[in-house]
């Protein structure tokens, strides 16, 4: 009988290497673009175009005498830092003001991890422009420039290397061969406790294993740390982002950004979203959180200075000022939650009654939060709660993005890893 069960279990394995390796090799191969040598300054999108296409399509009031509300934005989309939620501003802004997006074809990222090429962009030609690019990427700021016109803002988020990393691994671990040779129960103490025993710098995937934000930035992530590469990085980074916001501090982070773009507080409204359920999260001790950190010692140089940039803005801004504003914030949202949600919080995945508002879910498990909108809404608050409540995936279709390779690797997720996880 244990004979049987064992050969059942192999050949689950194999089917599940199997149509991995299908789906790995649709979302490399499908429809990547041609690459042509172009000249650089042919590729450049011209301010004068951007600016016109902006101006003929966007009427927004201006408040403030000093300064009007900035369109052309880039945002650098990091992995498990609440980007998600700020993914769904701009989303809300550019579709209100009638932005271009530049968007992937047949996905919801441009080829990830690939470095970003400008071709990945659906349509795109040489001179094209853009106001918002904002889905994930492995960043290459020469690239990125050639979408946006000089005057395009910069933006990003990181988060704490050690709780990135905690919810890294257990988001991305089933999609990660690495892991699989875990035994025990708390895997991510496992890994922690011997992680060059299960890890390679070669291995599927092995990126969302170490260092992911460095990573993500386009730079290589298993230097060492005394590497003079990644003290150029941080400071190649500087001198591009005008904003890096923080997870921990997301509503001082939205903050700054509505100062930085010249918004309103109505702009930078917003639910959490892509959140999991407290029982998922692993609870390190003081002695995992040290590994976890001296293991994502890259990432952790890089959080720590711009944390320290970070709060340099927030002083500037006023610390009063800024509690006040973050209360109005925290206001603002708390009514919109009244309006909008049902029972006014997350509930699990199985909880949730319309699958337009159910989240991307991890491989094998439905850990991620969604909501429920209120059936009885007040019908000028409707549109604006629908969209609030959207997740990525949703919200990209509603957008008219193509998201067939996407939308198949849900259905094989979905219909057979989950159920059968290996």
């Amino acid at each position: 009988m244990f004979g049987i069960k064992r050969i059942k279990c192999m050949q689950l394995l194999i089917l599940w290497i199997l149509l991995t390796n299908v789906m790995v090799l649709l979302y490399h191969y499908s429809d990547q673009p041609q690459i042509k040598a172009v000249d650089s300054e042919e590729q450049t999108c011209p301010i004068s175009i951007s600016r016109g296409r902006v101006h003929d399509a966007v009427t927004i009031p201006i408040k403030r005498p000093k300064c009007s509300p900035k369109v052309n934005i880039m945002f650098m989309k990091t992995h498990k830092t609440a980007s998600s939620t700020l993914l769904n501003i701009l989303f809300r802004f550019g579709e209100k003001h009638k932005l271009k997006f530049a968007f992937p074809d047949g996905r919801n990222d441009f080829f990830y991890p690939s470095p970003f090429m400008c071709s990945q962009v659906k349509g795109y030609k040489p001179g094209d422009c853009f106001n918002i690019v904002c889905n994930h990427m492995r960043f290459d700021h020469r690239e990125v420039a050639k979408l946006l016109p000089p005057d395009a803002v910069y933006i990003t988020i990181l988060r704490n290397p050690v709780d990135l990393f905690e919810s890294s691994f257990h988001y991305y671990h089933r999609a990660v061969p690495l892991t699989w040779k875990l035994t025990n129960e708390n895997k991510l103490a496992e890994f922690l406790n011997n992680p060059r025993g299960f890890y390679s710098k070669k291995a599927f995937n092995s990126f969302y294993l170490k260092n992911l934000l460095f990573f993500d930035f386009g730079f290589d992530n298993n230097l060492v740390i005394d590497d003079p590469h990644i003290t150029e990085a941080i400071a190649d980074l500087s001198k591009h982002f005008h904003l890096v916001l923080l997870a921990e501090y997301f509503e001082e982070s939205l903050i700054l950004l509505k100062e930085l773009l010249c918004w309103t507080m109505e702009d930078v409204l917003y639910f959490k979203l892509n959140t999991r359920r407290n029982s998922s999260v692993s609870r390190l001790t003081p002695d995992l959180k040290a590994k976890a950190q001296e293991w994502n010692a890259i990432d952790w140089k890089l959080y720590q200075h711009f944390n320290d940039t970070f709060w340099k803005k927030v002083e500037a801004y006023g610390i009063k000022r800024m509690e006040e504003d973050v209360k109005e914030l925290r206001r603002r949202n708390a009514e919109m939650k009244a309006f909008c949600i049902e029972g006014g919080h997350a509930v699990e995945a199985h909880n949730i009654e319309d699958q337009h508002f159910m989240p991307w879910q991890p491989v094998g498990e439905s850990s991620i939060l969604g909501y429920n909108m209120k059936k009885f809404i007040d019908p000028k608050y409707k549109i604006i709660c629908q969209k609030m409540l959207t997740p990525e995936i949703q919200y990209l279709a509603d957008l008219g993005v193509n998201l067939w390779l996407t939308k198949l690797w849900g259905w094989v997720k979905d219909a057979f890893i989950s159920k059968h996880p290996y």
